[in-house]
């Protein structure tokens, strides 16, 4: 990839970040069953990591569980999408632009958007925790 494909490639990552951000502001919180979906499919994922957050499962992940996880979100989010389930695709969506956020903090504005969506997200799962049964395995 050349450096001009790269810099197109985070350009239009920043521009898309930054209207998830403003979604989430405008629309998505207000959302109880879309943030639920949020925090509940990031605590099923922080669980699976052995982690207590959504911020401490994309800290305790390997170069391998990134791709993996991206490639899940990737899957998911589209099969969501085509089958009508639009909250769902809205999680997943939500959680995968903060996974690569997370690859893109060289970048100030990136840096600080990451953040204030990772409190979002660590929220909604704390939340989620609360009301979800426990499983036991």
């Amino acid at each position: 990839m050349t450096d001009e494909q790269t810099h197109t490639k985070e350009a239009e990552f920043k521009r898309r970040f930054a209207s998830v951000l403003q979604d989430l502001q405008r629309d998505g919180v207000a959302d109880a069953e879309a943030m639920a979906m949020i925090g509940s499919l990031a605590n099923d994922i922080a669980n699976s990591l052995k982690q207590t957050s959504w911020s401490g499962a994309k800290s305790a992940l390997t170069a391998a569980g990134y791709d993996e996880l991206l490639n899940s979100f990737q899957r998911n989010g589209g099969a969501a999408q085509q089958g009508g389930q639009h909250k769902q695709a809205y999680a997943v969506q939500v959680l995968a632009f903060s996974l690569v956020a997370g690859t893109q903090r060289r970048d100030a504005a990136i840096a600080e958007g990451e953040k204030l969506l990772d409190a979002l997200i660590d929220h909604a799962a704390a939340v989620a925790r609360k009301v979800q049964p426990r499983r036991t395995n």
